[in-house]
């Protein structure tokens, strides 16, 4: 597990720029579960060569701001 963890964030230290990284670790203080997920979609997109590398903090940005968007807004209304 801790292997697997270590190997990780070596692909994330190639994928990313210090400044995105530190985004990312930032955000996993929060949602450890999402930032997570994120990872793992950035290493295989990465390898695809679907995602420029290194990416940048304004590229993760805009990344993090599309999954935002897709996320469904829930209204709780009192009658």
């Amino acid at each position: 597990q801790q292997q697997l963890e270590l190997q990780k964030q070596a692909l994330l230290r190639n994928i990313l720029t210090p400044e995105a990284r530190q985004r990312l670790a930032n955000l996993k203080m929060v949602r450890p579960e999402f930032t997570d997920q994120l990872e793992l979609q950035l290493i295989q997109l990465a390898q695809q060569g679907k995602l420029p590398v290194p990416l940048t903090d304004e590229q993760l940005k805009e990344i993090l701001i599309q999954l935002q968007a897709q996320k469904r807004e829930t209204k709780i209304r009192r009658i």
